[in-house]
Protein backbone atom coordinates (compact mmCIF):
# COMPACT_ATOMS: atom_id res chain seq x y z
CA UNK A 1 0.00 0.00 0.00
CA UNK A 2 0.82 3.32 -0.14
CA UNK A 3 0.03 7.26 -0.72
CA UNK A 4 0.80 9.12 -3.91
CA UNK A 5 1.89 13.18 -2.26
CA UNK A 6 0.93 15.72 -4.82
CA UNK A 7 3.09 18.56 -3.29
CA UNK A 8 6.42 18.47 -1.24
CA UNK A 9 5.55 18.28 2.26
CA UNK A 10 5.92 21.50 4.60
CA UNK A 11 8.05 20.45 7.35
CA UNK A 12 7.20 23.37 9.70
CA UNK A 13 3.63 22.40 9.05
CA UNK A 14 4.25 18.84 10.25
CA UNK A 15 6.21 20.35 13.12
CA UNK A 16 3.76 22.32 14.66
CA UNK A 17 1.13 19.24 13.98
CA UNK A 18 3.34 17.08 16.13
CA UNK A 19 3.38 19.82 18.67
CA UNK A 20 -0.18 19.96 19.06
CA UNK A 21 -0.49 16.92 19.17
CA UNK A 22 1.75 15.65 22.11
CA UNK A 23 0.27 18.59 24.14
CA UNK A 24 -2.90 16.87 23.82
CA UNK A 25 -3.26 14.37 27.01
CA UNK A 26 -4.40 10.73 27.42
CA UNK A 27 -1.81 10.12 24.53
CA UNK A 28 -0.67 6.63 25.52
CA UNK A 29 3.41 5.80 26.60
CA UNK A 30 3.24 2.07 25.71
CA UNK A 31 4.15 1.49 22.02
CA UNK A 32 3.48 -2.31 22.80
CA UNK A 33 0.33 -2.75 21.39
CA UNK A 34 0.80 -0.56 18.69
CA UNK A 35 1.62 -0.98 15.03
CA UNK A 36 3.75 0.68 12.38
CA UNK A 37 1.57 2.37 9.52
CA UNK A 38 2.45 0.17 6.50
CA UNK A 39 1.65 3.11 3.76
CA UNK A 40 4.77 3.89 1.89
CA UNK A 41 4.59 7.95 0.86
CA UNK A 42 5.66 8.63 -2.65
CA UNK A 43 6.10 12.24 -3.93
CA UNK A 44 7.41 12.52 -7.95
CA UNK A 45 8.83 15.36 -9.40
CA UNK A 46 11.25 16.26 -6.90
CA UNK A 47 14.14 18.81 -8.32
CA UNK A 48 17.05 20.49 -6.10
CA UNK A 49 17.23 24.37 -5.87
CA UNK A 50 20.18 25.54 -7.11
CA UNK A 51 20.88 28.36 -4.89
CA UNK A 52 19.85 26.11 -1.96
CA UNK A 53 22.46 23.34 -3.14
CA UNK A 54 24.98 26.10 -3.29
CA UNK A 55 23.99 27.68 0.23
CA UNK A 56 24.88 23.64 1.68
CA UNK A 57 27.93 23.22 0.02
CA UNK A 58 29.05 26.64 1.41
CA UNK A 59 27.89 25.37 4.92
CA UNK A 60 29.77 22.13 4.47
CA UNK A 61 32.75 23.36 3.15
CA UNK A 62 32.98 21.75 0.16
CA UNK A 63 33.49 22.33 -3.74
CA UNK A 64 30.33 23.26 -6.06
CA UNK A 65 29.80 20.48 -8.95
CA UNK A 66 27.27 19.20 -11.37
CA UNK A 67 26.21 16.63 -9.07
CA UNK A 68 24.22 16.57 -6.15
CA UNK A 69 26.25 15.75 -2.31
CA UNK A 70 25.38 12.75 -0.54
CA UNK A 71 23.62 14.84 2.16
CA UNK A 72 21.85 16.94 -0.30
CA UNK A 73 20.06 14.15 -1.45
CA UNK A 74 18.66 13.37 2.19
CA UNK A 75 17.28 17.19 2.81
CA UNK A 76 15.41 16.51 -0.48
CA UNK A 77 13.99 12.94 0.49
CA UNK A 78 13.40 14.29 4.28
CA UNK A 79 10.30 16.13 3.83
CA UNK A 80 8.53 12.93 3.12
CA UNK A 81 10.16 10.46 5.38
CA UNK A 82 9.17 13.45 8.33
CA UNK A 83 4.97 13.21 6.75
CA UNK A 84 4.83 8.92 7.59
CA UNK A 85 6.20 10.54 11.06
CA UNK A 86 3.68 12.88 11.04
CA UNK A 87 0.84 10.75 10.63
CA UNK A 88 -1.73 10.15 13.36
CA UNK A 89 -1.26 6.55 13.09
CA UNK A 90 2.52 6.50 13.74
CA UNK A 91 2.80 5.56 17.70
CA UNK A 92 5.85 7.58 18.72
CA UNK A 93 5.67 11.33 19.30
CA UNK A 94 8.22 12.65 16.54
CA UNK A 95 9.29 15.74 18.71
CA UNK A 96 11.99 14.77 20.61
CA UNK A 97 13.36 11.74 18.64
CA UNK A 98 16.72 11.08 18.75
CA UNK A 99 18.34 10.44 15.79
CA UNK A 100 20.72 7.31 16.34
CA UNK A 101 22.20 6.02 12.98
CA UNK A 102 22.23 6.33 9.23
CA UNK A 103 23.14 4.23 6.38
CA UNK A 104 23.17 5.45 3.05
CA UNK A 105 23.73 3.81 -0.42
CA UNK A 106 24.82 6.64 -2.83
CA UNK A 107 24.66 3.99 -5.64
CA UNK A 108 25.55 6.57 -8.61
CA UNK A 109 26.28 9.96 -9.12
CA UNK A 110 23.06 12.31 -9.33
CA UNK A 111 23.26 15.07 -11.33
CA UNK A 112 22.07 18.96 -9.79
CA UNK A 113 18.91 19.34 -12.53
CA UNK A 114 18.00 15.73 -11.92
CA UNK A 115 14.40 15.14 -11.49
CA UNK A 116 13.38 12.02 -8.79
CA UNK A 117 11.46 10.34 -7.22
CA UNK A 118 11.08 9.68 -3.08
CA UNK A 119 9.32 7.14 -1.53
CA UNK A 120 9.63 6.74 2.21
CA UNK A 121 7.91 4.26 4.87
CA UNK A 122 9.06 2.99 8.54
CA UNK A 123 9.69 -0.30 9.92
CA UNK A 124 11.75 -2.36 12.36
CA UNK A 125 9.97 -1.14 16.23
CA UNK A 126 12.01 -3.01 18.34
CA UNK A 127 13.31 -2.16 21.68
CA UNK A 128 15.97 -0.31 23.15
CA UNK A 129 17.42 -0.04 26.87
CA UNK A 130 16.04 3.69 26.64
CA UNK A 131 12.75 3.06 25.20
CA UNK A 132 12.00 2.30 21.75
CA UNK A 133 13.68 2.74 17.94
CA UNK A 134 12.29 2.46 15.05
CA UNK A 135 13.33 2.71 11.40
CA UNK A 136 12.86 5.05 8.18
CA UNK A 137 13.60 3.94 5.06
CA UNK A 138 13.87 6.12 2.56
CA UNK A 139 14.10 5.32 -1.70
CA UNK A 140 15.34 7.99 -4.19
CA UNK A 141 15.01 7.26 -8.16
CA UNK A 142 15.97 9.00 -11.55
CA UNK A 143 14.15 7.70 -14.86
CA UNK A 144 12.72 4.62 -12.40
CA UNK A 145 16.71 3.55 -11.64
CA UNK A 146 17.38 3.82 -8.05
CA UNK A 147 20.13 6.33 -7.33
CA UNK A 148 20.53 6.64 -3.19
CA UNK A 149 18.68 4.59 -0.64
CA UNK A 150 18.83 5.50 3.39
CA UNK A 151 18.29 4.45 6.44
CA UNK A 152 17.92 6.49 9.33
CA UNK A 153 17.43 4.80 12.96
CA UNK A 154 15.82 6.96 16.02
CA UNK A 155 15.01 6.21 19.57
CA UNK A 156 11.74 7.42 21.43
CA UNK A 157 12.66 7.38 25.05
CA UNK A 158 10.93 6.30 27.57
CA UNK A 159 8.63 4.23 25.82
CA UNK A 160 8.71 0.75 25.57
CA UNK A 161 8.56 -1.07 22.39
CA UNK A 162 7.15 -4.26 24.29
CA UNK A 163 7.77 -6.29 28.20
CA UNK A 164 10.86 -7.83 27.14
CA UNK A 165 13.57 -6.13 27.33
CA UNK A 166 16.36 -5.64 24.96
CA UNK A 167 19.21 -8.21 24.51
CA UNK A 168 22.13 -6.89 26.60
CA UNK A 169 24.62 -6.54 23.21
CA UNK A 170 23.97 -3.56 21.77
CA UNK A 171 26.56 -1.92 20.49
CA UNK A 172 27.46 1.33 20.09
CA UNK A 173 25.08 2.14 22.94
CA UNK A 174 24.63 6.23 22.36
CA UNK A 175 27.45 7.97 24.85
CA UNK A 176 29.69 4.84 25.63
CA UNK A 177 33.15 5.79 25.06
CA UNK A 178 35.31 2.73 23.67
CA UNK A 179 38.48 4.58 23.02
CA UNK A 180 39.00 7.19 21.21
CA UNK A 181 42.13 8.27 18.61
CA UNK A 182 45.21 9.22 20.55
CA UNK A 183 45.41 12.32 18.08
CA UNK A 184 42.65 14.19 16.16
CA UNK A 185 43.41 15.32 12.51
CA UNK A 186 40.90 18.12 12.59
CA UNK A 187 38.75 20.33 14.28
CA UNK A 188 35.51 21.76 14.19
CA UNK A 189 34.23 24.73 15.72
CA UNK A 190 30.27 25.04 15.60
CA UNK A 191 28.64 28.36 16.69
CA UNK A 192 25.44 28.73 18.67
CA UNK A 193 23.48 29.56 15.23
CA UNK A 194 25.04 26.11 13.31
CA UNK A 195 21.41 24.71 13.38
CA UNK A 196 19.70 27.82 12.48
CA UNK A 197 22.07 28.37 9.42
CA UNK A 198 21.47 24.15 8.37
CA UNK A 199 17.68 24.46 8.92
CA UNK A 200 17.70 27.94 6.72
CA UNK A 201 19.54 25.12 3.92
CA UNK A 202 16.87 21.96 4.91
CA UNK A 203 14.18 23.58 5.95
CA UNK A 204 14.33 21.44 9.29
CA UNK A 205 13.42 23.90 11.91
CA UNK A 206 12.98 21.09 14.56
CA UNK A 207 12.87 23.50 17.47
CA UNK A 208 15.63 20.89 19.46
CA UNK A 209 18.47 22.13 16.98
CA UNK A 210 17.09 26.26 16.68
CA UNK A 211 17.71 28.13 20.44
CA UNK A 212 17.81 27.44 24.47
CA UNK A 213 14.68 28.18 24.68
CA UNK A 214 12.78 26.29 21.81
CA UNK A 215 15.16 23.27 22.86
CA UNK A 216 14.30 23.66 26.37
CA UNK A 217 10.31 22.84 25.35
CA UNK A 218 11.92 19.31 24.40
CA UNK A 219 13.93 18.69 27.06
CA UNK A 220 17.53 19.82 26.53
CA UNK A 221 19.44 22.70 28.10
CA UNK A 222 20.97 23.85 24.98
CA UNK A 223 20.33 23.17 21.24
CA UNK A 224 21.98 20.38 19.20
CA UNK A 225 23.21 20.33 16.15
CA UNK A 226 21.41 18.12 13.62
CA UNK A 227 22.66 14.74 13.16
CA UNK A 228 22.73 15.33 9.06
CA UNK A 229 24.50 18.29 9.28
CA UNK A 230 27.25 15.86 11.26
CA UNK A 231 26.67 13.11 8.86
CA UNK A 232 27.12 15.37 5.68
CA UNK A 233 30.18 17.68 6.97
CA UNK A 234 31.66 14.42 7.67
CA UNK A 235 30.78 13.00 3.96
CA UNK A 236 31.74 16.11 2.65
CA UNK A 237 35.38 16.04 4.49
CA UNK A 238 36.09 12.10 3.95
CA UNK A 239 34.20 10.67 1.20
CA UNK A 240 34.97 10.76 -2.62
CA UNK A 241 33.47 13.37 -3.94
CA UNK A 242 29.85 13.67 -5.47
CA UNK A 243 30.44 12.47 -8.99
CA UNK A 244 31.15 8.54 -7.68
CA UNK A 245 29.09 6.21 -6.06
CA UNK A 246 29.97 4.63 -2.14
CA UNK A 247 28.29 3.83 1.09
CA UNK A 248 28.85 5.19 4.46
CA UNK A 249 27.26 4.78 7.91
CA UNK A 250 27.22 7.38 10.81
CA UNK A 251 26.65 6.33 14.45
CA UNK A 252 25.59 9.01 17.08
CA UNK A 253 26.96 8.28 20.42
CA UNK A 254 26.48 12.15 22.58
CA UNK A 255 24.82 15.08 21.07
CA UNK A 256 26.99 17.55 19.92
CA UNK A 257 25.50 20.66 21.94
CA UNK A 258 25.41 24.80 20.75
CA UNK A 259 28.21 26.07 20.37
CA UNK A 260 30.23 24.00 20.63
CA UNK A 261 34.21 22.87 19.88
CA UNK A 262 34.74 18.97 18.70
CA UNK A 263 37.84 16.87 17.75
CA UNK A 264 37.89 14.75 14.33
CA UNK A 265 40.28 11.82 13.29
CA UNK A 266 39.75 10.91 9.73
CA UNK A 267 41.92 8.12 8.43
CA UNK A 268 41.20 7.85 4.78
CA UNK A 269 42.28 5.06 2.50
CA UNK A 270 43.78 5.13 -0.57
CA UNK A 271 45.55 3.14 -3.41
CA UNK A 272 48.96 4.34 -4.83
CA UNK A 273 47.73 5.68 -7.76
CA UNK A 274 45.78 7.84 -4.78
CA UNK A 275 42.03 6.71 -5.99
CA UNK A 276 39.39 6.88 -2.66
CA UNK A 277 38.53 3.57 -1.24
CA UNK A 278 37.10 4.48 2.36
CA UNK A 279 37.66 6.29 5.23
CA UNK A 280 37.37 5.84 9.02
CA UNK A 281 36.10 9.05 11.08
CA UNK A 282 36.08 9.28 14.90
CA UNK A 283 34.50 12.67 16.20
CA UNK A 284 34.39 13.34 20.30
CA UNK A 285 34.37 16.22 22.94
CA UNK A 286 38.07 17.25 23.80
CA UNK A 287 37.33 18.19 27.30
CA UNK A 288 34.68 15.07 28.16
CA UNK A 289 36.81 12.90 26.21
CA UNK A 290 33.41 11.42 25.01
CA UNK A 291 32.51 9.79 21.38
CA UNK A 292 30.21 12.38 19.48
CA UNK A 293 29.78 10.09 16.35
CA UNK A 294 31.58 7.57 14.68
CA UNK A 295 31.27 7.02 10.94
CA UNK A 296 32.59 4.20 7.90
CA UNK A 297 32.89 5.48 4.16
CA UNK A 298 33.49 2.78 1.57
CA UNK A 299 33.40 2.88 -2.08
CA UNK A 300 31.25 0.67 -4.12
CA UNK A 301 31.86 -2.16 -6.32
Amino acid sequence: MGQLLHAPPRLTALYAAALARSAKPGRSREAGSLRLPTDRHRLDGVTAVPEKVREFQHLMRSPQTAFLPSGYLHILAFPVAVSVLARPDFPLPLLGMIHLRNEVQHLRPVPTDARLSVVAGVENLRPHRSGTQVDVVVEVEAAGVPVWTGRSTYLAKGIQASSTPPAPSTPAEPGRDEGLPAFPTGEWSLSADTGRRYAAVSGDYNPIHLSVPSARLLGMKRPIAHGMYLASRMVAEAGPGEDAGFRWTVEFRTPVPLPSKILLSAQVARSDSAKWHGAEVVAWDPRRRRAHFVGRLEALG
